[in-house]
């Protein structure tokens, strides 16, 4: 049977569109409304991380989504009353996230009775705010204690074990017990499942955060007398299984630490790794791990979304139990990660002067960035260009933030200029095609290339005034157009090759993203850019602005 070629009656088209024939409209239909079903349930699925391109970014109701937030004080959230004023201050600082403590001992006052009352009030208030939140469940342990656990695990010791250091329990739950381990995450478990019942649909809860800081303080492993037993058995199979089977990506000081000892496949902690305090510290990190991860796990069960675990980070050549032993350092997040996968990511909580070789210790080896504590102010203002910039990091969250809600103060001003290009660095975060930096004395350039031309960033000086820092972001929008924003620093421009026609500077204008629009200000070619010499950015405020270039001979 031969297809109907000739022309169709006017019957045949639909009097809503002429350009649709009538029996072609119900495919049509089915096809818009399967289109539409897709779009749908892409809105409507639950907060999670995707690949894409050359970042791994947050995906809430369909679009990437960069957080911009801070935390709050460990009990601030224990209050709606005392909350309640908050949520309008940080919004007009320009956070769109707070991430927001929640204990167990007032979720389960008493075992097996839940209340939810504030998980709900809270809810309520960020919803009116419009801002998100990440919960961070202080459960069993809080930067290494167990002080936000139930008075009914507390008073409980035989049932509830305590790590034992220098001879004496102390209030530190031992990751060990699996009682402890299942009370958890029972608890956990009915708390997300309430959250998937009250805010699948609203997506105000965006991540959660699974204890807090954990790990022993006070020595280097806990020295109970079933640890010691433990300690002096075999190693697991399954860990020593993952070392063999990733030896070559091992983070480089655990892999060292193995192979000085044998790279062995079996024998006891001491054996393996070595009677050292190294050894302890693997030892802790596998049994909180091995907790951990069961805990997550519990909860994704109940609503899967996205779920990491933070990190007090350990000072150069410190010793384990100076700072939490167990805790997933950057040379033990292999450990983590052969007790198990539920945990979505590994985070520092980064007050440490060198800011950018700590987010290198975390956003490697398929570990995106997110910044869940670290300094606000001026110095968070800084960090956060390069966290998202040049780390493709999908989160910064400066701890106290409720300290200083000054919507003037320099932090809100980096939000505010940031969360304007947000669509736009999201966009080439993917792309791999831009890139932050942080400048001062120490570290007073940046170099980089984009789109084949090499950008020279240095502190900005003009007329015999120097910039003490600068700090900013650039992205290629084109093959001759830049956008950056910052203050304090000048960038020149180079062709990479010899042989390519030599470029300027052909404008540059000051302006703002109005609903995604750009809207120009002022055109910035005279002293601004130094007669043409430079993309500056003055030092005495944030701006965002765009560069055109030109080729001549």
């Amino acid at each position: 049977m031969k297809p109907i070629t000739g022309p169709r009656c006017a019957a045949c088209y639909s009097p809503l569109d002429m350009r649709i024939p009538r029996c072609t409209l119900p495919i049509f239909l089915l096809l818009a409304g399967l289109e539409t079903g897709s779009l749908s349930a892409q809105t409507n699925a639950a907060p999670h991380l995707e690949k894409r391109g050359s970042a791994t970014q947050l995906i809430v109701d369909g679009k990437p989504f960069l957080i911009l937030g801070g935390e709050l004080h460990n009990s601030s959230s224990s209050s709606l009353a005392y909350m309640k004023p908050l949520w309008p201050q940080l919004a007009a600082m320009g956070l769109n996230a707070v991430v927001t403590p929640l204990s167990w001992e007032l979720v389960e006052p008493i075992e097996n009775k839940y209340d939810f009352t504030l998980v709900d009030g809270l809810l309520a208030q960020a919803r009116e705010a419009h801002e998100r939140i990440v919960f961070l469940w202080l459960a069993s342990w809080k930067n290494g204690m167990s002080s936000y656990a139930p008075v009914w695990v507390k008073q409980d010791t035989k049932r509830f074990p305590r790590v034992v250091v220098k001879g004496r329990e102390i209030e530190l739950l031992s990751p060990a017990s699996s009682t402890t381990q299942q009370a958890d995450a029972r608890a956990y478990t009915a708390l997300m499942q309430h959250i998937q019942q009250v805010d699948a649909q609203d997506h105000t809860v965006l991540m959660i955060q699974v204890e807090n800081e954990v790990g022993v303080l006070g020595d280097s492993r806990d020295r109970s007398a079933e640890a010691d037993r433990v300690f002096n058995s075999p190693v697991p199979a399954e860990l020593t299984r993952y070392l063999k089977a990733h030896h070559d990506t091992l983070y480089p000081r655990l892999r060292e630490l193995w192979d000085a000892n044998g790279a062995k496949t079996s024998g006891t902690w001491p054996e393996i790794f070595g009677n050292t305090t190294r050894a302890d510290e693997i030892f802790m990190a596998w049994h909180y791990a091995r907790f951990v991860q069961a805990v997550t796990a519990a909860g994704k069960s109940a609503y899967n979304i996205p779920m990491y675990v933070n990190t007090w980070l350990a000072e150069n050549d410190a010793q384990p139990g100076s700072f939490p032993s167990g805790g997933p350092e950057p040379w033990v997040v292999d450990i983590w990660r052969a007790a198990g996968n539920a945990i979505d990511f590994y985070a520092p909580d980064l007050y440490a002067p060198d800011f950018v070789y700590w987010c290198r210790q975390y956003h490697r080896d398929g570990n995106p960035l997110f910044m869940p504590e670290t300094r606000g102010g001026t110095p968070g203002a800084e960090n956060v260009f390069f966290a998202v910039g040049e780390e493709a990091g999908f989160g910064f969250s400066p701890f106290a933030i409720e300290d200083d809600m000054d919507p003037k103060q320099d932090l809100s001003t980096s939000y505010r200029a940031i969360s304007s290009l947000a669509p736009l660095l999201l966009e080439h975060q993917a792309s791999g095609n831009v890139h932050g930096f942080v400048l001062d004395k120490q570290h007073p350039t940046a170099d980089f290339t984009l789109n084949g031309i090499a950008l020279h960033v240095g502190i900005d000086e003009i007329f015999g005034h120097h910039a003490d820092s600068g700090y900013g972001l650039i992205m290629a929008t084109g093959l001759d157009e830049f956008l950056g924003a910052g203050r304090g620093f000048r960038v020149s421009f180079a062709q990479t090759s010899p042989t390519s026609p030599r470029i300027a500077i052909a404008s540059i204008d000051e302006g703002t993203f109005e609903d995604g629009k750009w809207v120009p200000g002022r055109r910035l070619n005279g002293d601004e850019n130094d007669q043409g010499s430079y993309w500056r950015f003055d030092a005495r405020k944030v701006n965002v602005e765009k560069a055109k270039l030109y080729q001549h001979e």
